[in-house]
């Protein structure tokens, strides 16, 4: 079935209804019919499958026939990545909805190229999170990843989200494999971390002074490997690697 989504506070009662951007891909794109069947995610967790009551030139009726519900993940996955050149966040971020990353945090750092003002960083945020909106249309991720607005590493660290077990991909020497740190939580805590994270640099690495910060607010240097990974590739490597980790409790 196709696939759309509406914001929490639109989904209440036995219809909903497509607008806007929504309504448009229904009704230009996809051409949907009276009674065809679609779904319906909200990014909170609720899933509505539905059939296609009416449509008119811009609006898409829909009744509502059985609501699904998923449990939000028990340890939310924070993404910090430096942002690389021209459209390649957008792959990144397609890939992190896919991978059930919790929260996207674009990062101003020493060597990222992009530099923008308030205004152009609500736009990007803006835009990415569309990105993410049509990547769990895609996958049928029932919760949505919050999109950040880009930020540098002192201002996350001021006002961000705490996480419990967050690691850093580094180039340095003092270094581990993700799995030691998680071994070594399940034996401190008896347990696996309420949320984890990955900080992802650029090009070149974060500088000594970022890696420095990042560490002294608890994060542990990471290995992915003997190669030095594109962003990218790191990015999507990691968020693979907390997945793995997460759902395999039983091999600590």
């Amino acid at each position: 079935m196709h696939r759309f989504y509406l914001p929490p506070e639109r989904c209440t009662g036995d219809r909903l209804h497509l607008e806007g951007r929504e309504a448009h891909h229904a009704l230009n794109v996809l051409r949907l019919k009276d009674g065809e069947r679609v779904t319906v995610l909200d990014g909170a967790g609720r899933e509505f499958l539905c059939t296609v009551e009416s449509a008119s030139r811009h609006l898409v009726a829909l009744a509502v026939r059985e609501t699904r519900s998923t449990p939000a993940p028990p340890c939310p996955i924070t993404l910090l990545m430096a942002i690389p050149k021209g459209k390649i966040i957008e792959n990144i971020i397609q890939k992190s909805v896919e991978l059930g990353a919790h929260l996207i945090v674009p990062l101003l750092t020493e060597r990222v190229i992009t530099q923008l003002d308030g205004e152009g960083a609500e736009h990007k945020r803006e835009k990415w999170q569309q990105v993410a909106i049509e990547a769990i249309k895609q996958c049928g991720a029932a919760w949505l990843p919050k999109v950040e607005a880009p930020q540098t590493i002192a201002e996350f660290l001021a006002h961000g989200e705490k996480i419990e077990l967050p690691l850093v991909g580094s180039l340095q020497a003092e270094r581990q494999h993700p799995r030691k740190y998680f071994v070594e939580f399940q034996k401190r805590h008896g347990r696996l971390p309420h949320s984890t994270g990955a900080w992802i640099g650029p090009e070149g690495d974060f500088t000594v002074d970022e890696l420095q910060l990042i560490q002294n607010s608890g994060a542990l240097p990471i290995t992915l490997g003997n190669l030095t990974l594109r962003v990218e590739t790191a990015a999507i490597c990691c968020l693979a690697v907390l997945n793995y980790e997460l759902a395999a409790p039983d091999t600590f």
